[in-house]
């Protein structure tokens, strides 16, 4: 139960609080008056092993000492009752018998406001604490039966469905489910014959639902899921290089440091290892790439060795590839478990067609990975917004773009689209590219960066939806923590919700393949 909170308003004097045995005569007196139509008030050897029963979900609000509202609650284990159970028999006939420590769903029975303090928000009050009492008990859910006494007006002109369709889409205010609508709770199902003596609904009601996104199945003292992602992003400084052993040391210099900070991942930008180039015939430029991609084996596996050294997660940028036949772009994630896995670049830019030869990939993966679910998109992708629509319905958490750009407009393509596909998938998006010149390597000659990381743009982010960013063109590093619940609480309660708010009976992103 949270703690006792005191509000003033006028001349009230307002606390939350756990509802107590003395309070038996204002909980009679008001439910006598919100329920003359039913069976009135509960009788007091129900209210008592309410209270005994599971103290911490019967709530109130009192007022200058006086309860004018109040909230009942049980624990059930509800595979037993499914949806199709009947009020009494999973209340226990009020006496919450059916109470179990064990279930895994918080159970509305009741919440009433005294008709004298209607207008002041007091159910919202109660809902909201029953929402933080699932959350501390780590309930999957909140499941309740919801009357809906505004259908005794259209019972002969429409089904309840329909009704309730009507009052979904605010055609219709009904008393009690507009309220528990506007309160995040979804309908499940209508059942019937939930309350018989209901006649208002005519025994109709909405089993209404409310998910804890924070709920966790079991918990776990080692590799349990984070909430609280911290990542690094290196601004890589192009510089003359004679040999691997010599980017291997500026790869290791850059992985210790990040590391230090107790980073859980790091992001290397596109080809972060151009340098090498420098060591071949520059008047011809794609078997200069082709030599390039000799060092990419041993080069993704020094980096797998760093992240198992370090303990850290590496986004190794990205590295040509050639088998022979084709070649092309490809990102690393080295994982610190010594495993990896590899994203290829998708859409090929002009240049680097006509440069280099390059051919896109053919398929774009969601990585689990110890901190959550990422997305790679190498540079030009995450300029084509179905390839993250594809990784969001997967369950996307982070986006991770390494990017190689030669000019400040270049920069801004990738940048604008990537704080772009940040706000519609509401995910964060890590980008980080390379900076200063290559004066002796054709097509690599000059480099424009400044390493960001994005996030969605809503109340429990930063302004203006940027978490971090380099200083521009400067070699650096950037480190940044992200917290992963603030995203399940944007997709279920955001002020906008881009994921669940597509009108997927109109349109879709599907992969053809």
């Amino acid at each position: 139960m949270p703690e006792s909170r005191d509000t003033e308003y006028d001349s009230h004097r307002l606390l939350l609080r756990n509802t107590r045995l003395a309070d038996y005569d204002d909980i009679h007196h008001i439910m006598e008056a919100v329920y003359p139509n039913l069976d009135g008030a509960w009788s007091r050897e129900q209210f008592e092993s309410q209270i005994q029963r599971f103290p911490e979900g019967q709530i109130c609000i009192e007022d200058n000492g006086r309860v004018v509202a109040a909230a009942i609650s049980l624990i059930v284990d509800y595979r037993r009752w499914g949806d199709r159970h009947k009020y009494w028999e999973i209340t226990g006939k009020g006496f919450l018998t059916t109470h179990d420590p064990d279930g895994d769903t918080l159970y509305g029975v009741d919440v009433f406001v005294d008709p004298e303090y209607r207008g002041m928000r007091l159910g919202r009050r109660l809902y909201d604490a029953r929402k933080e009492l699932c959350e501390k008990l780590n309930l999957r859910a909140i499941v309740a039966g919801g009357r809906i006494p505004g259908y005794a007006r259209y019972r002969e002109e429409m089904s309840p469905q329909q009704y309730v369709e009507l009052v979904k889409s605010h055609e219709v205010t009904d008393p009690v489910l507009t309220f528990q609508l506007s309160n995040d709770f979804h309908v499940r199902r209508i059942i019937n014959d939930y309350l018989p003596d209901d006649k208002e609904s005519h025994a109709y009601a909405t089993l209404l639902e409310w998910i804890n996104i924070y709920y966790e199945e079991k918990e776990t003292l080692i590799g349990a899921t984070k909430q609280v992602v911290r990542v690094g992003a290196v601004q890589w400084q192009m510089r003359p290089l004679k040999s691997l052993d010599e980017l291997l040391q500026q790869v290791e210099y850059f992985v210790d440091a990040v590391s230090g900070y107790q980073a859980d991942v790091v992001l290397f930008p596109e080809f972060f290892n151009g340098p090498l180039m420098g060591q071949f015939n520059q008047d011809n430029t794609a078997e200069a790439v082709r030599h390039l991609a000799d060092y990419t084996d041993t080069l993704r596996q020094e980096m797998v060795n760093l992240a198992l050294a370090y303990n850290i997660n590496i986004i190794a940028g990205s590295m040509p590839e050639y088998d022979g036949r084709e070649l092309r772009n490809v990102s690393y994630l080295c994982r610190r478990d010594g495993s990896w896995d590899k994203q290829y670049k998708l859409h090929i830019t002009p240049d680097e067609r006509s440069y280099w030869g390059l051919k896109g990939g053919d398929e774009v993966r969601i990585f689990e990975t110890d901190f959550g679910k990422i997305g790679i998109l190498i540079c030009y992708d995450v300029e084509f917004p179905e390839l993250p629509r594809l990784l969001a319905d997967q369950g996307l958490q982070i986006l991770f773009v390494p990017f190689w750009t030669d000019t400040k407009n270049a920069y801004l393509r990738v940048r604008r689209c990537a704080q772009a596909r940040a706000i519609e998938n509401e995910c964060y998006v890590v980008i980080s590219g390379s900076v200063g010149n290559l004066p002796k390597v054709e097509n690599m000659d000059m480099q424009y960066s400044q390493a960001a990381v994005f996030t969605p743009s809503d109340f429990a982010f930063p302004h203006d939806a940027v978490a971090a960013e380099a200083t521009p063109n400067t070699e650096m590093t950037l480190i940044a923590d992200l917290d992963l619940d603030n995203l399940k609480e944007l997709r279920t309660h955001g002020a906008v919700r881009n994921l669940v708010d597509r009108r997927l009976d109109l349109y879709e992103v599907r992969w053809k393949r």
